[in-house]
């Protein structure tokens, strides 16, 4: 596969209000479909952290350890509503900072008390000396994450999706929940669209994104930017 380092020129384009994909159609499959999973595959509900007061600044975070906010909270609380509602969990996974964890333990709760694992390999991207600052700073610092001590966006690519694809094989026929962070689910993105995609969307906190993963090693999105679960809240 191509590098991933030309979809963002960064730090120009250090945004976190793009997707590589378009968003889906919500998720129209049967109550039956959504409580069972094909033994072939696994079923992954990727699904962004909530707000931070960063996220609110517009200051990029990378892997600094910033908590939810009150804001962040409440949209935990409604997305761990909707899928306790809507879907049967076998385990749930987190990136081991705290906004991301939060997020994870508050869905874990709501899904009858299933274990947090926690993945340092589903964190965000790391930004170097980019991290702490305003996006709108970025760009007079003049210089790429990778440079100033942080990743290459094929380091994120690599380490994540190789997370994802060992977990799928830990679970398959099983429904597991991934709470992770914009970065990492762009990369997510790129793998199941081969590359083929574009960045036209938002990827909003806790929006849910489904993930079909295959013993033949294929991708598929079931569906993509789901926050029906957020409509009408003054949180969104």
């Amino acid at each position: 596969m191509a590098s991933v380092d030309y979809l963002f020129n960064d730090p120009h384009h250090l945004h976190v209000t793009h997707t590589f994909g378009r968003k889906s159609e919500p998720d129209q499959r049967s109550g039956e479909e959504l409580s069972t999973v094909d033994k072939n595959i696994t079923e992954i509900i990727v699904v962004r952290r909530g707000q931070t007061v960063w996220n609110a600044a517009k200051r990029i975070h990378g892997h600094l350890d910033i908590g939810l906010n009150d804001a962040g909270k409440q949209q935990a609380v409604a997305v761990a509503k909707r899928l306790a509602k809507e879907f049967e969990i076998s385990a749930v996974y987190s990136s081991d900072l705290k906004r991301a964890l939060e997020t994870a333990e508050t869905i874990a709760n709501s899904c009858g008390a299933v274990e947090v694992i926690q993945d340092p390999n589903l964190r965000e991207r790391h930004f170097g000396e980019l991290q702490g600052v305003l996006y709108s700073e970025a760009p007079a610092i003049k210089r790429k994450a990778y440079e100033g001590g942080g990743e290459s966006l094929n380091q994120l690519y690599k380490r994540c999706t190789t997370s994802v694809q060992t977990i799928a094989t830990k679970h398959r026929g099983e429904r597991v929940v991934v709470v992770t962070h914009s970065g990492v689910i762009r990369a997510l993105h790129w793998r199941v669209s081969n590359g083929k995609s574009d960045r036209a969307e938002k990827i909003v906190n806790v929006s849910v994104n489904v993930l079909h993963l295959s013993d033949s090693d294929e991708w598929v999105i079931k569906s993509w930017g789901d926050v029906s679960h957020l409509n009408g809240a003054k949180f969104l």
